[in-house]
């Protein structure tokens, strides 16, 4: 089944999330990583926002650095959590005067974390989609929204899950990006029910290449991510040993987008975790960012 647009030789577009630092040594490890991964010209990079804003000025100084010292086209998340619509407000025309013109919207984890109840602020926006119709009152933004392939772990069924989605993208989102996932099957089930919903919007895949195993199983579990048991075997027995397993998190991670770039996927999500070895070796492995790489904006 054809699930997005094909092409004789499809072209990538990559776009890298980035989340701001919160000391001086996480601070020069961003950069030297926005500094590697900035000739492979991405799409766009997004910067993440802290639960309940509380990464509020570090991401908004972070996507100003990149906007006066790069040439990335950055994307600027943000949650309506904890916060006031006035407060909400205010970070978007911050942004706008910034000259930031892509929001990734999102409703934002509980200050308590995964697992934790949601609980609107009294005077906030109570759903993504709220935020996104605000975002594209106050200014020509952009604006993408999050897709959960297996569900949102806070969802009573995926059709609850699929009018969630259907109404960020009727407020004005143009894409989702999707949580990450390691069963592809997963993804191209959900671009079926989602098509099947009349939703017409890119459903872009996010792609966490594994540099640590133990903690991904840990994550899964918390969000309803699967581990299929033949990407788990990959890393048996490499606790001990960080540099084969970083040679078999860029291979694993390659060998899923090419899987899925051979169904018709042509943009990706890569979740850099501010580590740029990794994502770097798998798009070279793919061919985006080499010289005769045509991986453009």
């Amino acid at each position: 089944m054809n699930h997005q647009q094909t092409s004789h030789e499809p072209e990538i577009k990559a776009s890298f999330e980035f989340f701001p630092p919160s000391s001086d040594e996480m601070e020069k490890t961003l950069w030297r990583s926005v500094e590697r991964l900035e000739p492979i010209n991405p799409h766009f990079v997004s910067v993440t926002y802290g639960a309940g804003g509380s990464t509020r000025e570090r991401t908004h100084s972070t996507i100003k650095r990149i906007i006066a010292d790069t040439n990335l086209v950055p994307a600027a998340h943000l949650t309506c959590v904890a916060a006031s619509r006035d407060d909400v407000d205010q970070v978007v025309r911050s942004y706008r005067d910034a000259g930031v013109r892509h929001i990734v919207a999102l409703r934002g984890d509980p200050p308590g974390g995964l697992g934790s109840s949601y609980e609107p602020h009294p005077q906030g926006y109570e759903t993504t989609a709220e935020l996104v119709a605000r975002i594209k009152e106050i200014g020509p933004f952009e604006v993408s929204v999050s897709a959960y392939p297996e569900k949102h772990p806070e969802s009573q069924d995926f059709e609850t899950d699929l009018a969630v989605l259907a109404a960020k993208v009727d407020a004005g989102a143009t894409r989702a990006i999707t949580q990450c996932f390691f069963d592809n099957t997963a993804y191209f089930r959900f671009v079926d029910r989602v098509r099947a919903r009349g939703i017409n919007v890119p459903i872009v895949p996010g792609i966490l290449p594994v540099s640590n195993f133990a903690k991904v199983i840990g994550f899964a579990e918390k969000c309803g991510t699967s581990i299929p048991e033949s990407f788990a075997r990959r890393f048996e027995g490499l606790d001990d040993e960080p540099e084969t397993r970083q040679l078999v998190a860029a291979a694993v991670a390659a060998e899923q987008v090419s899987a899925l770039r051979e169904q018709g996927v042509t943009e990706f999500h890569f979740y850099t975790l501010n580590r740029s070895n990794l994502v770097y070796a798998m798009c070279r492995l793919l061919g985006v960012g080499s010289q005769d790489s045509q991986c453009a904006a």
